[in-house]
């Protein structure tokens, strides 16, 4: 049992003969006369996170801040949570990140092949609507699932992820065998952009926050694995969609998807669980509008959403504009696996780096290449090589930014709000990703079926939310060159 000296500032732990001293800084690094504060009385600073979506417990963040990420090895409180508890391998964990591998692929995989649909609406299904108005199907899509963020969060923390995972899956799954059903705008709107979005995002979010439950040396290893399900369905997705449509039609290609979905959800289902128990807290809406008032925090929610205005937009549109530059539709199915290929990268590597000369640092540095290659490559591309190049380069610069976004807002935030400012600016995101690809469609219509007008505006948006990207980090450090 831990004890604390009179005279002592560190907290003594008795395990037979003997004794360990673990000496703590106190969170607010402040010495009060001449005694430091001890583990014990620092508490957690996420303890009343309310839409905790990548979860860590109170003892395992003070291992963080006070040990350099070091397991402590005193005993913690009854009732508390051992970091020392975290499995960190085994067969129950590593199903876990099986289970959450697949939650993935199914969810964001399914997301990432938006721009198939785009094609296939606009070229046989819905021949009568605008480009514009098509693209709201994928818009919607990609806003129901940054949408469901707080509000999944929420449902975790208070009940877990067996109801929540089950409810999605039968919501991804029900909404695409509607879609293959559908005949009319309205019909595609509610089942694919509404019904099975909604259930892909409650998969997405249960996926990442069981994860971190069970890993806590190896946690960023088990969420590199889990990350790349995405990448891979957004590879498999396309290609398995643009083959299928033409040998057995596209309603039973959406019965097949939905099938092999429900197959991955089954293993999902059976494997997902959290290690902890969970605990039902009171929802404050606040809690999601008081962050915005901080100048470098609002700074870096514009500057989200500005630079997703445009992010998707070379992912709708890069098929359309490719087969409008002469190349075939059988090269032009393969533009977005190899894409989303590119970003498993993207995804991984600015992350490990980032690490190591700041998150700031990498952001500015990807987004700005983003910016670079959409107005110096995708914009004047008028043959296949200089499209299939900027495929790769957009995806692994598009993928640094999903992936460093998050581990930012962990940076300038306070550790107990985490969550709670996650939930924030996925929701701008969010509303950027519902709105940017209509108006890409607009632009398009207005260009007369050209695609210069849409390429210049992601471009300009892009370019914009790297400006403000710079002024984030301004008011962190200036314009010092340090590693922020």
């Amino acid at each position: 049992m831990a004890t604390k000296a009179p005279s002592s500032c560190s907290s003594t732990v008795a395990d037979g003969n003997m004794d360990d001293k673990v000496d703590s800084v106190p969170y607010d690094g402040r010495r009060h006369s001449t005694e430091r504060q001890s583990l014990e009385r620092i508490g957690s600073q996420i303890k009343e996170t309310e839409a905790n979506i990548f979860p860590e417990s109170e003892v395992e963040v003070e291992a963080d801040l006070e040990n350099a990420g070091v397991i402590p090895r005193s005993v913690v409180a009854p009732g508390g949570v051992n970091p020392a508890d975290f499995p960190d391998g085994g067969l129950e964990a590593w199903l876990v990140v099986l289970g959450s591998f697949c939650c993935l692929f199914v969810s964001f995989g399914w997301i990432n092949c938006i721009g198939v649909f785009q094609d296939y609406y606009q070229e046989h299904l819905l021949t009568g609507y605008s480009s514009s108005t098509i693209s709201w199907i994928p818009s919607l899509e990609l806003f129901m699932m940054f949408f469901g963020g707080p509000f999944f969060g929420k449902t975790f923390d208070n009940f877990g992820p067996r109801g929540l995972l089950a409810v999605g899956s039968v919501l991804h799954v029900l909404g695409l065998m509607m879609a293959s059903l559908g005949t009319q705008y309205y019909q595609f709107l509610l089942a694919q952009g509404v019904c099975s979005a909604l259930g892909a995002s409650a998969i997405f979010f249960t996926a990442m926050g069981s994860t971190g439950t069970w890993f806590f040396k190896k946690r960023a290893t088990a969420f590199g694995i889990i990350a790349s399900g995405s990448s891979l369905g957004g590879v498999i997705f396309p290609i398995m969609v643009s083959k299928l449509i033409p040998q057995i039609g596209y309603p039973w290609t959406m019965r097949a998807a939905a099938f092999m979905i429900l197959g991955m959800l089954v293993v999902a289902n059976l494997t997902v669980k959290s290690r902890l128990t969970p605990q039902r807290k009171r929802v404050d809406v606040m809690e999601f509008v008081r962050p915005l008032k901080e100048p470098a925090f609002g700074i870096l929610c514009v500057a989200a959403f500005l630079f997703f205005f445009g992010t998707f937009l070379p992912f709708n549109y890069v098929i359309l504009q490719a087969q409008s530059h002469g190349m075939s539709t059988n090269m032009a199915i393969y533009l977005i696996p190899i894409l989303n290929a590119a970003s498993i990268f993207g995804r991984i590597v600015p992350g490990i780096v980032a690490d190591k000369i700041g998150r700031f640092n990498v952001m500015i540095i990807t987004t700005a290449f983003s910016t670079i290659i959409v107005l110096g490559l995708w914009l004047p591309s008028a043959s296949n090589a200089p499209i299939i190049v900027f495929c790769v380069l957009y995806g692994f610069s598009s993928g640094a930014f999903v992936s460093v976004l998050p581990s930012i807002v962990a940076q300038i935030s306070p550790i107990r709000e985490i969550g709670v400012r996650n939930g924030t600016i996925f929701l701008c995101v969010a509303f950027a990703g519902l709105t940017g690809n209509p108006i890409g469609g607009a632009l398009l219509a207005n260009d007369h079926g050209n695609f210069l007008y849409m390429q210049i505006f992601c471009g300009v948006t892009m370019a914009a939310g790297t400006c403000t990207f710079i002024a984030a980090r301004w008011v962190q450090c200036g314009f010092q060159l340090k590693v922020i």
